[in-house]
């Protein structure tokens, strides 16, 4: 039997990297990026100003985006609408000429909800993020429901909680060098839960989703603790543990970020990000999907 073919776009990125080699066995794969290397078996990667070069495809799955920084100035602030939705646009202006390909599956991010705190958040909850990064996601998401309605193409939206991988960028690898260099302070006994997915999971859902389509959040059905990251984290680097402090006086030290704004290594917002759990229900993917997700506490290894 011929293998699919898919195209990868961001390929080279935070997720392309780690899922890419994860495809390579089951489908005939298209690198798409702004970097030209190869990545392990793929050939060749076609840049995004050569989108006349890319090949029609079974599955497009597209990855590149723009996240993990807070932007400062309006010209920052755009640049998450330049990638995230304009590249969207680019690769479909791309794909008419190309040759329409049958699925189109998104990563989206469960930002596009705006919450700071809940738990087993679904799918049916309105999108109220108002950040650049997720505006910008959101604008995607409604573009490509238009778009793969006009052309008949399945579509489908995986909406990620927090993603580990080794090296991980973000939130995740700010906790592991804080760890690592002695900076890190437990909080409250780091009771507060996060959703959390392992990056193999996003390769994993590929041959689930591509005949299927629909818009799903994925994440570990555990929601784990700081508590139990940091424990993760501390036996990979050989560290006993991490200090701990009270919430009280965590409060106070925030309550003095307040007044120091953005040179505070932290402040109110930040703690409350720390202090208050956040998890999302996968039960809808988990139901129409048959998917198993593995489990973060078992698979995240840091390097």
């Amino acid at each position: 039997m011929v293998n699919k073919t898919i195209l990868i776009s961001g390929i080279h990125g935070f997720v392309g990297s780690q899922i890419s080699p994860l495809l390579n066995s089951d489908y005939i794969i298209y690198g798409l990026d702004i970097i030209n290397k190869s990545n392990n078996d793929i050939v060749e990667t076609i840049h995004w100003d050569s989108l006349e070069r890319v090949p029609k495809c079974d599955i497009v799955l597209h990855l590149a985006g723009k996240a993990h920084s807070v932007p400062r100035t309006a010209a920052e602030e755009q640049v998450f609408y330049d990638v995230n939705l304009g590249l969207t646009k680019k690769l479909c202006a791309g794909l008419e000429k190309s040759g329409i390909p049958k699925s189109f599956v998104f990563v989206s991010t469960v930002a596009v909800y705006g919450l700071e705190a809940g738990e087993n958040i679904t799918e049916e909850s309105p999108l109220l993020g108002n950040t650049p990064y997720a505006l910008s996601k959101i604008q995607a998401e409604q573009f490509l429901t238009e778009w793969c309605s006009k052309h008949n193409v399945i579509l489908t939206i995986l909406r990620p909680s927090l993603i580990a991988r080794p090296n991980p960028p973000g939130n995740l690898g700010a906790m592991i060098q804080g760890i690592k260099t002695g900076k890190y302070l437990n909080i409250g006994g780091g009771k507060a839960s996060k959703s959390v997915l392992m990056v193999q999971d996003i390769a994993n859902l590929i041959p689930l989703v591509a005949d299927k389509g629909g818009v799903y959040n994925i994440c570990d059905s555990n929601h784990p603790s700081f508590s139990e990251l940091e424990n993760v984290i501390c036996k990979q680097l050989s560290k006993s543990s991490v200090i701990s402090i009270p919430l009280f006086i965590a409060s106070l030290i925030a309550k003095v970020g307040d007044l120091l704004g953005s040179r505070a290594p932290i402040n109110s917002v930040k703690l409350s990000k720390i202090t208050n759990s956040l998890s999302f229900s996968n039960a809808k993917a988990k139901r129409e999907l048959r998917w198993q997700p593995l489990d973060v506490i078992e698979n995240f290894m840091i390097n």
